[in-house]
Formats: C-alpha cells, sequence, structure tokens
C-alpha cells in the first residue's frame, strides 16, 4: 500500500493499538522503505518456508500443484472493498512454487480478513472488542499474547470487557454467554460467506485435495517450530 499513515494502518489493521501505530508510523519508512521492505519479506519467507519443510517438499510436485491451484483461486477474487488484499495484489507473482504457494495464501488470508473487518462493523464491535471475544473463544491468541502482541494495556482491555458485558456478550468471569457465542458464530459464518468467490468454480475434489495437503504442510511447520509456545491457544 505505500508509505501511507497512521490512519490508514489502523483502520486496516483494526485490532492493534492505534497509539501503537502512531508510535511507529510514520517514522517506520524513514528507516526503510517500501520496496526494501518487500525484497527482505521476499527473502524471509524464501528462508522461513525452507526451514519449516525441507527441500524435499519446497521441491515436491504436490505443492507446485497446489500453488497453482492456490494461484487460480486467488486470481478470482475482486479488489472492490478489500484494501489489504488489494495491497498484495499489485504485487508481482514470485516463479517459485513454495513462493507462489505463499503469497496466493497471503492474497487469499487478506481477501478473507477484509471480509472479516466489514462483519465485525457490522456487528459493531471496536477492534479491541473483537479481539477480546475472539481470545473468549479458546480458539486464538492467548489473552497475556493478545495483550502484548497488540499493545493493548490491562486498563484498555478491561474496559473493553466492561463494554461487552453490558452488550451481554461476555460473563463475570470473561467467558462467552450464549449471545456472545452466537455472535461469534454469525461473524465467522458471514466471514466464510463474504470470502467464498474465490472457491466458485473450483472442483470441489480438488479443494478438499488441498484441504488436506494443507493441513500436513501446518502438522509440519508445528514440528519444525513455526509457532512460539504461550502465543496461541491449544
Amino acid at each position: 500500500m505505500g508509505a501511507v499513515g497512521p490512519e490508514v494502518v489502523t483502520a486496516t489493521f483494526y485490532n492493534f493499538n492505534p497509539e501503537l501505530v502512531s508510535r511507529h508510523i510514520p517514522r517506520a519508512w524513514t528507516l526503510a522503505a517500501p520496496a526494501e521492505i518487500l525484497d527482505a519479506r521476499w527473502r524471509l519467507a524464501d528462508r522461513t518456508l525452507r526451514r519449516l519443510l525441507g527441500d524435499e517438499v519446497i521441491g515436491s510436485a504436490e505443492l507446485a500443484q497446489a500453488a497453482e491451484l492456490l494461484r487460480e483461486a486467488a486470481l478470482r477474487c475482486e479488489v472492490v472493498g478489500r484494501p489489504l488484499f488489494a495491497g498484495h495484489s499489485g504485487l508481482a507473482w514470485p516463479t517459485e512454487a513454495h513462493l507462489v504457494f505463499w503469497h496466493a495464501v497471503t492474497l487469499l488470508r487478506e481477501y478473507r480478513g477484509d471480509g472479516h473487518i466489514a462483519a465485525l462493523l457490522r456487528a459493531e464491535l471496536s477492534g479491541i472488542e473483537a479481539l477480546v471475544t475472539h481470545t473468549a473463544t479458546h480458539r486464538g491468541f492467548l489473552v497475556p499474547a493478545a495483550k502484548a502482541l497488540r499493545m493493548w494495556s490491562d486498563e484498555q482491555w478491561a474496559e473493553a470487557e466492561d463494554s461487552l458485558r453490558d452488550r451481554g456478550l461476555l460473563d463475570a468471569d470473561g467467558e462467552l454467554t450464549p449471545e456472545g457465542q452466537q455472535l461469534r458464530d454469525e461473524l465467522e459464518a458471514e466471514t466464510d460467506r463474504l470470502s467464498s468467490a474465490p472457491w466458485v468454480g473450483a472442483d470441489p475434489a480438488a479443494v478438499d485435495d488441498l484441504i488436506r495437503y494443507g493441513k500436513t504442510l501446518t502438522r509440519a511447520a508445528v514440528a519444525a517450530g513455526a509457532f512460539p509456545e504461550k502465543v496461541f491457544a491449544n
């Protein structure tokens, strides 16, 4: 998206503390230009995938086939109303299969993420409220990690919990109420609906194969230490 200001970063990334964003943007652009950051990003993606998956997987026909299917899915997406997806879609495609795979997954993730933000806005959840309710599902960030990585203070987190209790979405222990769980279920269903375009017209059997293959890659990456402890719920 280029060297945008803190307002654009806050709007598109949604659940980061705006105070954190303003502290680092636009100063970050004085440390490295966007083109330099993108070059480093490609190098790190290449290095990390090779470390986590190994050369045999990187050079396999299965990965190349999965990469092409994902590329086709990503190319079905429209940019309208999808700012983070649009920013990534303007980048040139790499040539190596594992980087095609990674770039396509990135595009599809951001396409889904843009739709998820639309759903959160409809539900009238602020960035921190979305994060609080997500951690309360016990399927994403652990609370300490969410606070640290998104830079929300204990006081700000407590205020968001109080606001959600007032709406009947959290109970006294910080757990989702039935209404809160229903809202999270509705958010995920709406996000799925808004993210279905890449898969319209795709061969269902090929998509099933892709899902199974993706799970094997996930297990391999986790086994190789892709995720630090005490960040995500088990």
